[in-house]
């Protein structure tokens, strides 16, 4: 299994349904709550001049429209996970975070 797919699970896991897509496009009707994520970027370690090891980063988005959600606190638990900012769009609430994975 991939460690794309491996994430996959434990998102959903997280979120207790299977609403969450990765990369989707915007013909995908999303239901709500759901977590969105793709990849956004990585972290290259070098030995010798040459990468050693990379790791790749995941923007993930929990959009909910309880402002009291708890699910944003169960994303924010997993590890190599950093909030970066939350916003507020249709009604819905957004926590976006960056994820080492």
């Amino acid at each position: 299994m991939s460690k794309r797919q491996d994430l996959q699970n434990i998102l959903v896991a997280l979120l207790g349904s299977s609403n969450v897509y990765f990369q989707p496009p915007e013909s995908i009707k999303l239901i709500y709550p759901c977590i969105i994520y793709r990849r956004d970027s990585a972290r290259t370690i070098f030995a010798n001049d040459s990468p050693y090891k990379n790791t790749k980063r995941y923007q993930i988005t929990v959009i909910d429209g309880n402002p009291d959600s708890g699910i944003p606190d169960k994303v924010a638990k997993l590890s190599l996970c950093s909030y970066d900012r939350s916003f507020s769009a249709d009604n819905l609430n957004h926590d976006v975070f960056n994820l080492f994975f």
